[in-house]
């Protein structure tokens, strides 16, 4: 049986797209606009977008990664790190 993650920083997936995207200022832009949604709102849109993955039969991995931004608390704090590196200028 496979052990599910204890939190999102163990979904190695997550963590790359965060990565990603503060060394791509397109999906750098992408997902602060995605982040930057009411609660709701983004959730409807990230529900939507995995629904699509799934379907699309894309990788379990990134689409895994995508599902973590229903979380509000995980959201905010993506939107966080996102934000601070485009401040910084720098990646992770």
């Amino acid at each position: 049986m496979i052990e599910a993650p204890k939190s999102v920083a163990e979904i190695e997936s997550f963590i790359t797209m965060l990565q990603v995207a503060c060394e791509n200022r397109d999906i750098n832009d992408k997902l602060e606009r995605l982040l930057s949604l009411p609660d709701e709102k983004r959730q409807t849109v990230v529900r939507a977008w995995v629904s699509d993955l799934l379907v699309g039969g894309a990788p379990k991995d990134f689409t895994a990664a995508i599902a973590c931004l229903l979380d509000d608390a995980v959201a905010e704090k993506a939107y966080e790190v996102i934000f601070e590196c485009r401040r910084a200028g720098k990646p992770l």
